[in-house]
């Protein structure tokens, strides 16, 4: 249903933090002149944890208007409550989403069990098509492989973003649901050999940056050409690690306000990039041919 390049968009926000509709406009249309292949609007890039429940929703249903079925927009709906994560996932269904991302329950740390029962209960409640979202280094929680094949089973969920960049799991889950769920990485430093191992593509940061890239990277890895891959994953490898020098999304909306593409907003208690940081993903960002205004 979903592959390729699909971007983990960013929330472009003002000095003051309020949300930049014009500049989220502006980004959209990047992407779509740049060939990303889906948008995840208001996922953990697009700083969820902060946008309250109306922005969140506000937010998602500029994106689908914006979008205007160009292409797949899925909306992030994940919460740490189970009835959050439903109305969330209900809001983003009647805004028109094609999809929902769900990241898991994040500092509750429920069980295998209770992972299982959380995404069963929003997946029954919702008929919209879902995306488990799988990332344990920001969350404290690890959906066991085990977990996801049995969530494969509910037929409404399509879809998993493994961000452990462990190939080792990636490649059982291939082999255990890969037919009936579409397996995406949602670790860019590993997203190739993912998508050459049988994944459907990557939700990734670094297509924020270098969108065509992304796509063109996709695309020689899904086709299964790993030579061409290669050449590509090589040239902005520098960028997938220079985009974690300090925590997502914090470089990544440096990187586009420097492009010229965003304003400088983000809210706390995440804030602007440390002094220290800024050479290297600069230079990270030249390497690849991004083009900065300053």
């Amino acid at each position: 249903m979903f592959h390729g390049s699909m971007v983990a968009l960013v929330t472009p926000m003002d000095e003051d933090g309020s949300v930049s509709e014009a500049s989220l406009a502006r980004l959209i249309e990047f992407h779509l002149e740049q060939g990303t292949d889906a948008i995840v609007a208001v996922g953990t890039t697009g700083e969820s944890a902060t946008l309250d429940f109306d922005e969140h929703c506000r937010v998602i249903g500029q994106v689908v208007r914006m979008v205007a079925g160009r292409i797949p927009v899925i909306a992030g709906t994940g919460a740490n409550s189970t009835s959050e994560a439903i109305e969330l996932t209900r809001c983003a269904m009647q805004a028109g989403a094609d999809a929902c991302l769900l990241v898991t329950p994040y500092y509750n740390k429920p069980t295998q069990e209770g992972l299982y029962r959380h995404h069963r209960a929003v997946a029954e409640a919702v008929p919209i098509p879902q995306i488990l979202y799988n990332v344990p280094g920001r969350t404290a929680v690890d959906m066991h492989n085990d977990t996801v094949v049995r969530l494969a089973e509910i037929s409404n969920i399509v879809g998993l973003k493994d961000a452990t960049g462990d190939l080792d799991r990636a490649r059982d889950l291939v082999a255990r649901c890969g037919e009936r769920i579409d397996l995406f990485s949602g670790d860019d430093a590993t997203g190739m050999e993912f998508m050459l191992l049988g994944g459907r593509g990557v939700i990734s940061v670094t297509a924020n940056v270098v969108p065509g890239e992304m796509r063109r990277l996709c695309d020689a890895a899904l086709r299964g050409d790993r030579t061409a891959a290669e050449e590509i994953n090589q040239r902005i490898d520098p960028l997938h690690q220079a985009l974690f020098l300090e925590a997502n999304p914090i470089p990544v909306k440096w990187a586009l306000h420097e492009m010229g593409l965003i304003p400088a907003g983000i809210r706390l208690p995440l804030t602007p990039l440390s002094e220290s940081c800024r050479t290297p993903l600069r230079q990270a960002l030249q390497a690849a041919g991004v083009t900065l205004n300053t």
